[in-house]
């Protein structure tokens, strides 16, 4: 297969109609007609992963962010950048190519970053979770107890948590990436991927801050944006698997950013 005989397999596989309107879901670099060897899945096409899934002789990659910093992989400005001309020369002389599946990828059912984030932090998934999956109850912990089974499920080396680490909670509500849900009422704890701290369209963590004052059992969990989203991209490429028989699928992550 090609790599744009993958893309197709793909779009006709994903049990609804493809957005062809979407500037992310696109060819980023290399030949589309190269013949692929194996496709490794990312979440982020950093140039570690490219190193890596080089080595085991995955020569097209299949990313849910970008490849060149910027949301629309725009590199009208980095023509000159030493960086950029590195990255791009290594996949081409590699004969290399990336393909970005995210809009598509969150509109259909199940939503495989939704799907991973919650698998990831050890709370079981279901095959018709979304990107707003709801609450979903725990058996009753406390929120400290509760960040250590997510620090130890999903690997992350660098949560930040609001809240107190004795509060009772059982209410989880999740969304990766910047899909962080708002806190409410209903909820006990926000896991979410990224988030402003202050001044966004609501401002979990004061919120948080003020419960927790008064005694109220509330608790933030953000993962970042890289971990939120990360184990989905594994359960994408054993959905690829799925349909896909004669090409080696492997999960080649992105290293988490901070520490």
């Amino acid at each position: 297969m090609t790599a744009r005989e993958v893309v197709e397999a793909i779009k006709q596989n994903q049990g609804r109609p493809w957005n062809e309107r979407s500037t992310r879901d696109t060819f980023k670099l290399g030949n589309p007609d190269t013949t692929v060897k194996g496709i490794a899945t990312t979440m982020m096409v950093t140039f570690s992963m490219l190193k890596r899934a080089n080595a085991a002789g995955l020569n097209m990659v299949i990313s849910h962010e970008d490849t060149f910093w910027n949301d629309p992989d725009n590199t009208k400005d980095l023509a000159e950048n030493a960086l950029y001309k590195l990255k791009t020369d290594f996949v081409l002389k590699n004969d290399m190519v990336i393909w970005r599946d995210h809009d598509n990828m969150h509109s259909v059912t199940p939503d495989y970053t939704v799907y991973g984030e919650l698998r990831s932090i050890g709370i079981k998934p279901d095959e018709k979770v979304a990107m707003r999956p709801g609450i979903r109850t725990i058996p009753e912990t406390t929120l400290g107890e509760f960040a250590q089974q997510v620090k130890r499920a999903s690997g992350a080396r660098a949560l930040r948590c609001v809240g107190d680490p004795k509060a009772k909670v059982s209410r989880i509500s999740v969304g990766p990436g910047y899909a962080t849900p708002r806190m409410t009422p209903d909820a006990d704890v926000v896991v979410g991927g990224e988030q402003q701290e202050a001044d966004g369209g609501f401002d979990n963590v004061e919120y948080v801050l003020d419960a927790t004052s008064l005694g109220m059992p509330k608790g933030i969990i953000m993962l970042g944006h890289v971990i939120s989203e990360q184990a989905g991209m594994e359960d994408f490429g054993k959905w690829l698997g799925a349909y896909i028989h004669d090409i080696p699928i492997q999960f080649v992550p992105a290293e988490e950013p901070y520490w």
